[in-house]
């Protein structure tokens, strides 16, 4: 997907990927700041996990609570994921103005 923002003069395209359903990702919104790079997520399933950031994420993508994130549950143990993709604002408005949210996650 692509979204066009207008700022002045000049038309910026900005592209806003989906979870990977194959792979098992899905969306979640982030909950509670645990410290250490860890977050506390509710996922579109009705569950909560611990989040996990990989390290090459932590300086990269800072995450607050209340952001739609898109995570990667663990085979082994289900009750932790990775964090894989924080949406911004703009990108948010989009998904929810196309229906691409689901609607347990519709808070936004």
């Amino acid at each position: 997907m692509l979204i066009t923002l207008s700022n002045g003069d000049e038309d910026e395209v900005v592209r806003v990927p989906y979870p990977d359903r194959s792979e098992g990702q899905m969306f979640a919104i982030a909950e509670n700041m645990l410290g250490g790079g860890r977050v506390r997520v509710v996922c579109e399933d009705g569950k909560s996990r611990m989040g996990r950031i990989p390290g090459k994420l932590k300086k990269r993508m800072w995450i607050r609570e209340d952001d739609l994130l898109i995570v990667d549950p663990w085979d082994f143990q289900d009750e932790k994921c990775d964090i894989k993709y924080r949406y911004t604002r703009t990108q948010v408005n989009y998904l929810r103005k196309n229906n691409d949210l689901p609607d347990s996650l519709d808070v936004f």
